[in-house]
């Protein structure tokens, strides 16, 4: 791909919200997100960024979004520079198409659309399979995990103590979904 069809590509792909920056980049700017497109001087690599969150907002999460990077973000990647989780594509310009452009640009909106969410539910997950596979070894039932964890808000160890009955109602029925949909996938 050239810096002419890299530039109609874009055009083609985003209409008039394409502005050139300076020459081999440009940025795509929406109420919605910014994403840039940058050349390599000698305009042989191409990276395309989107910011998706603070760094910090990230951070408890690095371990799943390295995991989402091996497993699904296929020819996309989570990166954090200046204090900031970006989606990245990078590709050799020689070998790029406008359809593995429009693909990658796509993959990139659907990341930041999806924000945390994902990361946040996949690591709530493994720790739900946690306290159910520390249940099993125990020797406890369904039932009794979920009566020690009523204790535990009851008591403050788990929520706050100034959560209100209803809010620790539904703390406890969301608990106890999530539980039975994944207790008998679980081995001790």
């Amino acid at each position: 791909m050239t810096l002419e069809e890299l530039t109609a590509t874009l055009n083609q792909l985003f209409d008039s919200t394409v502005q050139t920056l300076a020459p081999g980049s440009f940025q795509i700017e929406t109420p919605q997100y910014r994403l840039l497109v940058l050349l390599s001087d000698d305009e042989s690599w191409l990276r395309v960024l989107l910011p998706i969150s603070p760094a910090q907002d990230a951070q408890p999460f690095l371990e799943e979004l390295l995991e989402a990077n091996f497993d699904l973000t296929q020819e996309t990647r989570y990166a954090v520079h200046q204090n900031v989780l970006w989606s990245v594509f990078q590709h050799s310009m020689a070998s790029l198409t406008a359809d593995d452009l429009g693909t990658a640009i796509e993959r990139m909106l659907m990341i930041k659309e999806q924000g945390l969410d994902d990361t946040f539910s996949n690591l709530a997950e493994k720790q739900i399979r946690q306290i159910i596979q520390a249940s099993k070894r125990q020797g406890q039932s369904l039932e009794t995990t979920m009566q020690t964890l009523d204790r535990f808000y009851q008591e403050g160890l788990l929520g706050d103590l100034e959560m209100g009955k209803r809010s620790r109602e539904e703390t406890i029925s969301a608990w106890q979904r999530q539980l039975e949909r994944l207790w008998s996938e679980v081995e001790p």
